[in-house]
């Protein structure tokens, strides 16, 4: 039963860690693809006019889907392996991108004039990456919710399984399969008298003696 239980967890944490495969893959090829329409805009510039300021939203896209498809990979070698320690690192930076998140939205929605917190884009894919969202705004929204909640249910399957522990379920096996062989071996060690080994030399004596009488 327990083997079943955390087999199950460990395939809901799979499940759940690849919602943020797929948001980083598509970040990723974004990413790119903004890096390229850059470039071409670059062709009939110096490229002093971009070395002021460095394209950041570019950078920060392709770093942000880089770094959910590395945490995608910590979440399924710590699911495969139910190793404490690398659940125990996967928790935790879970936890610190949803604190970030839930700042950055706080902050879009409670401050109005949020856009001149953020440095000027020279690629101006920032702009078009905002009127995107802000024309498709209802479907942005169910992708925020299925991030979150696929992050909140990453780290509840990780607790989960970190407390399950490593080897609980090996240890059960081998308590089930192995206990009953090894009982009557231990038991039969004390039912052998010591004297049985001696027994032949005097019994051949007294026939002996019974001989020669």
């Amino acid at each position: 039963m327990a083997r079943i239980i955390k087999s199950c967890l460990q395939s809901a944490l799979k499940c759940v860690n690849l919602i943020m495969a797929m948001v980083g893959i598509a970040m990723i090829l974004y990413g790119f693809w903004m890096v390229r329409i850059w470039q071409r805009d670059m062709g009939g510039s110096s490229f002093d006019d971009f070395n002021s300021t460095a394209p950041w939203f570019i950078y920060t896209f392709l770093g942000t889907g880089i770094t959910l498809c590395l945490l995608t990979c910590l979440g399924h070698i710590a699911a495969d392996t139910a190793n404490g320690f690398c659940l125990f690192c996967y928790m935790v930076i879970i936890s610190v991108l949803l604190l970030v998140e839930t700042g950055i939205a706080a902050d879009v929605l409670l401050n109005s004039e949020w856009e001149k917190d953020l440095p000027e884009d020279p690629t101006g894919r920032f702009h078009d990456f905002k009127e995107f969202v802000e024309s498709n705004i209802d479907i942005f929204k169910w992708i925020g919710f299925i991030i979150f909640l696929g992050q909140g249910l990453s780290v509840l399957s990780a607790m989960a399984l970190r407390a399950c522990g490593p080897n609980q379920c090996s240890n059960y096996d081998s308590d089930e399969e192995f206990n009953q062989t090894r009982l009557p071996l231990i038991n039969n060690h004390p039912q052998q008298p010591a004297y049985v080994i001696v027994d032949p030399p005097f019994a051949n004596k007294n026939e002996a003696w019974n001989m020669n009488k």
